[in-house]
């Protein structure tokens, strides 16, 4: 009598599912081994218990240069298969490409003047819109450019006038100084140059002038050694 079918599923009780892991982990690298021997091929086995225990098994030199193996097997194929499809996948971009540039050619010739004999009259309308609301763009464009330039010409016409405004002030101050100076040694020079009775007083005198007794001889002297006669006031 055979055995029945054992449900797969995970073992509850801890004990048991330690005794059947051991079991089976060394059932299962004896297959392993078996399999490598008879078939002479490259086995590797790893295995990781609930507890983190490591248990592996490689026929091959070791298991890193079987991973290694394993990885370019796997990497070249699924990247041999990538290559076609992105080159695949480049050569529609190409053509989509490729179309939108023949359009870009197809419309600037036409902006240009030229190939327009194909045009039909709304295809001609279009293009003549299109036309008017670019130069509409382009001169609203360079009205608002000679405005911003109009407006820092203005700017740097009033820090200029201020700076050359600050400039002559500074002259003037430089230029003042000396001036004064000259005018109050020229006119301490003529005081200089004047009798001290003269420079004495500049007041009104009313009346018969009083002469003082150098100027009485003064005058005397004059006038006998001219006409020998004397002033009227003398007498």
């Amino acid at each position: 009598m055979g055995r029945g079918k054992v449900e797969l599923k995970r073992i509850e009780n801890k004990i048991n599912r330690q005794v059947t892991f051991a079991k089976r982990r060394n059932g299962l690298l004896k297959k392993a081994y078996e399999l490598s021997v008879l078939c002479d091929a490259e086995v590797a086995l790893i295995v990781f218990s609930t507890s983190g225990k490591l248990y592996e098994f490689c026929s091959g030199p070791s298991i890193a240069k079987t991973l290694e193996r394993y990885q370019r097997c796997t990497y070249g194929e699924l990247g041999a298969s990538q290559s076609a499809e992105d080159e695949q996948s480049r050569y529609q971009e190409y053509l989509k490409l490729k179309t939108k540039v023949e359009a870009l050619q197809c419309t600037q010739r036409h902006i240009l003047g030229e190939d327009l004999v194909h045009l039909g009259m709304k295809e001609l309308q279009q293009l003549e819109n299109q036309l008017d609301m670019s130069l509409k763009k382009i001169r609203s464009t360079k009205t608002q450019f000679m405005h911003v330039q109009i407006s820092e010409l203005q700017r740097k016409e009033e820090m200029l006038l201020e700076a050359n405004t600050g400039l002559r002030r500074k002259l003037e101050e430089i230029t003042a100084g000396p001036q004064r100076s000259w005018n109050s040694n020229h006119q301490a020079a003529q005081l200089e140059g004047f009798p001290e009775h003269l420079q004495s007083t500049n007041a009104l005198q009313i009346g018969t002038p009083v002469v003082t007794n150098d100027e009485a001889n003064v005058a005397t002297s004059s006038a006998q050694s001219g006409t020998g006669f004397f002033p009227g006031w003398m007498l």
